[in-house]
């Protein structure tokens, strides 16, 4: 069985593949790990097996991510951010107001995002494995060694597609049961043909070393829906230990452990899994509380030396100037599907769904209003952002008012957190240093925006 293939097109003109299975009253979506083929899955008996068995109870959608499987090519790298945008797309074209998000590997990252991003369209968040980071950190003892990585992405790319190395291949790509999985002929054709047609080798390198310079953590703990972390008993002790740190992270969340050792959800005895799936929606279904904090990015701007400028052209002056500077800043705040929050005197509080498209924008003020005589600052910050009121408050807000206040002249400085979430955008940072942030414990480090 091969459903129907269909496109959702994006904010951004990009065609994304999917398909749906199933018309239950629950909408269960897979996002997968780097490589995926909507149709070349189905080739694959354990994964049509599961998404059968799931699909007696909801609906299943499938998709594939930008620049992979039957969704268009892309000449840029898709970033975390960008591929929120797929997600969502999907969702509005099958007519998706709420739905369980299964995430795998980076697949995992995604989802991990979009539900602490969109808790309103998220009923629950099942994470295979806790992995939202891939790259060794001294905070992050699970993570690959960067010397590893290259070396093992290099091997991988040797292999990439190529069916007279298939079983080597096959041993790279699931580091648990790949001996056992090389020993199937049938698994190695497919997984090659899976590799062919899903990405070129040029793919696999921009993709995986994406992947490796994402830090999709600071997400986690802003995510205010049901949500569990998925272990295999028999993996390997560290990788359980992982998935438990993130299980932590997360506001309630759980740590459900099934048999055997396979890599991947749709490999083994599927019929567990979706037993799993089942009993995670069957808990949630009736909690469809409305949260009120999401994630979100903060920008903050002002022009810098007002009242010196205000004093030295005359009132009537300066107010034309104030008002062509307010509409030039709103017009880019929407361009870039921001959301004014308020505005003080010359400065702007804005809010938006993705931190690549605060600092674009920011940037895009720093221009713009350099024809009028005036320069401003910006600070940009993605945390959890509480509704006080009808307006957005909370620790994050004053982080980025703080971090905007730091800035000076034409200058747009942003947090760590943003520079993390927006590895692969070809947005460049430099360096600011560590700063102490009044009313905010702790040092925290800043970068420059770099023109």
């Amino acid at each position: 069985m091969t459903p129907e293939t269909r496109y959702a097109v994006t904010d951004d003109g990009v065609h994304i593949a999917y398909q749906v299975v199933g018309e239950g009253a629950v909408d269960i979506v897979f996002s997968h790990a780097f490589v995926s083929h909507v149709e070349l899955f189905w080739e694959l008996p354990t994964f049509e097996r599961l998404v059968l068995e799931l699909s007696s109870r909801a609906r299943v959608i499938l998709f594939d991510k930008r620049g992979i499987g039957l969704s268009d090519r892309l000449s840029s790298i898709p970033t975390l951010e960008a591929r929120l945008d797929d997600l969502r797309a999907v969702l509005d074209a099958v007519g998706s107001h709420r739905a369980l998000l299964v995430g795998d590997s980076d697949g995992g990252a995604l989802a991990a995002l979009f539900a602490a991003t969109f808790p309103e369209r998220t009923l629950g968040l099942l994470l295979w494995s806790g992995a939202v980071r891939m790259a060794w950190a001294p905070d992050y003892p699970w993570g690959m060694q960067e010397s590893r990585f290259e070396e093992r992405l290099r091997r991988r790319t040797e292999l990439w597609g190529n069916l007279g190395r298939g079983r080597e291949s096959t041993r790279m790509t699931f580091l648990m049961i790949g001996d056992r999985l090389a020993a199937d002929p049938g698994f190695v054709r497919w997984l090659v043909k899976l590799q062919r047609y899903g990405a070129a080798p040029g793919d696999l390198v921009t993709f995986s070393r994406t992947w490796f310079s994402t830090d999709a953590r600071s997400a986690l703990p802003a995510i205010q829906v049901p949500a569990a972390v998925i272990v295999r008993e028999g993996w390997p002790a560290e990788v359980i230990e992982e998935s438990a740190w993130t299980v932590d992270q997360i506001p309630g969340a759980q740590l459900v452990r099934l048999p055997g050792d396979e890599d991947d959800p749709y490999l083994g005895d599927v019929s567990i899994v979706a037993r799993a799936i089942e009993r995670f929606v069957d808990s949630i279904r009736e909690e469809r509380a409305v949260f009120d904090r999401v994630l979100a990015t903060v920008l903050f701007t002002d022009i810098v030396g007002s009242s010196e400028l205000a004093s030295a052209s005359g009132d009537r002056s300066w107010k034309q100037v104030v008002e062509q500077h307010h509409t030039k800043t709103r017009a880019l705040i929407a361009r870039f599907r921001g959301h004014e929050v308020d505005t003080v005197g010359d400065g702007f509080f804005a809010t938006f769904d993705g931190p690549g498209r605060a600092v674009r924008c920011a940037s895009a003020i720093v221009r713009s209003v350099e024809s009028l005589g005036i320069r401003i600052r910006a600070g940009v910050h993605t945390g959890e952002v509480e509704t006080i009121d009808g307006k957005a408050g909370g620790i994050a807000v004053i982080i980025g008012a703080r971090i905007g206040a730091l800035a000076g002249a034409s200058e747009v400085l942003a947090s760590q957190t943003v520079k993390d979430l927006t590895a692969g955008s070809g947005l460049s940072f430099q360096d600011a240093g560590e700063h102490e942030l009044k009313g905010v414990p702790g040092l925290w480090r800043v970068y420059r925006v770099a023109d």
